[in-house]
């Protein structure tokens, strides 16, 4: 099986169960809280070896219990955490997530270490991040590190030839073009898609015209995620629609982490770009029927199961 290298953010995710998403100067009252680990990264690489696969994370947490805790959870499920720095005066990421009783979900995030985890701080590593790089087959990563980061990794990883794989989250407006040349995949959903393009997503005409203008940018495939309507998968052969399977979702938190986890798992395994997006569907399809963000990853039997 071919290896994977998750470069990206880990944070102890501080969950909040309310009736709605409170507005702009509202208050109302809550039902539980709970502290879960989560990090878009964490998350991901969480799933692949939750998913049976083989994982290492780059990333940094703070030298504090929520960062031994997060090590230990990616550890448990076979995570190579070996690589994930303990920062002396940087706290471990956190994040606020409010879910709704739809399911539905609105974060703050504080970064932490995840913003400290800048080029110089692995630069200081240079060999060995060529190392993890010349030895794994796909990298994965995301925004919720230093964009100046990722661009120095994916550099990197594309001077070996590697899978890139790009999560674009959070998305932001100011990324440079350049960012995009050599990426194999991205996965936006709707909303991010809008926003790295400034283009309009409320139709599947409006999302295919959003990715074809990414593909123009040098990324060579994207595939966007529509949540339970389906995703697409645009490349500058041809356009794909992908229907989800219906669930009733009660939290969309990592849905998303764990479609992206599933589909590099499913690349690595030697499957095609389509049916590694339907194996990410099946993943997540599961993901949002539970709470939490790692604690509703499914293991490969689930899967499995439901496929049947």
């Amino acid at each position: 099986m071919k290896k994977i290298l998750v470069v990206g953010s880990l944070n102890m995710d501080c969950v909040i169960e309310t009736p709605h998403i409170p507005r702009a100067g509202e208050t109302i009252s809550g039902r539980n809280v709970v502290f879960t680990p989560g990090g878009k990264g964490a998350n991901q690489a969480y799933a692949i070896g939750k998913l049976g696969g083989s994982a290492k994370m780059l990333g940094a947490v703070g030298k504090d219990s929520f960062g031994q805790t997060l090590k230990n959870n990616l550890a448990n499920v076979g995570v190579d955490v070996s690589e994930i720095s303990v920062l002396e005066h940087e706290p471990t990421g956190q994040a606020f997530i409010s879910i709704d009783d739809e399911g539905e979900n609105s974060i703050i995030i504080i970064p932490g270490a995840n913003g400290a985890l800048t080029p110089e701080l692995i630069g200081k590593k240079e060999e060995s991040l060529k190392k993890n790089i010349e030895n794994s087959d796909i990298i994965v990563m995301q925004l919720e590190i230093p964009l100046e980061t990722v661009t120095y990794v994916k550099e990197l990883a594309a001077s070996f030839q590697k899978t890139i794989i790009v999560d674009p989250a959070p998305a932001v407006t100011d990324i440079p073009d350049s960012f995009w040349n050599g990426i194999d995949y991205i996965k936006p959903n709707e909303t991010e898609l809008s926003i790295l393009t400034g283009k309009p997503t409320g139709t599947r005409e409006e999302i295919i015209e959003g990715a074809t203008s990414m593909l123009d940018k040098g990324v060579r495939n994207v595939i966007a995620t529509m949540g339970g309507k389906g995703c697409l998968l645009v490349n500058k052969g041809s356009t794909q629609f992908f229907e989800s399977r219906s669930v009733k979702a009660i939290d969309t938190t990592a849905a998303g982490d764990c479609f992206t986890a599933a589909f590099a798992l499913a690349l690595a395994e030697g499957k095609n770009c389509q049916k590694a997006i339907a194996f990410g569907q099946e993943a997540s399809a599961i993901a949002v029927t539970r709470k939490g963000a790692q604690a509703s990853i499914p293991d490969r039997q689930e899967i499995t199961e439901t496929s049947c």
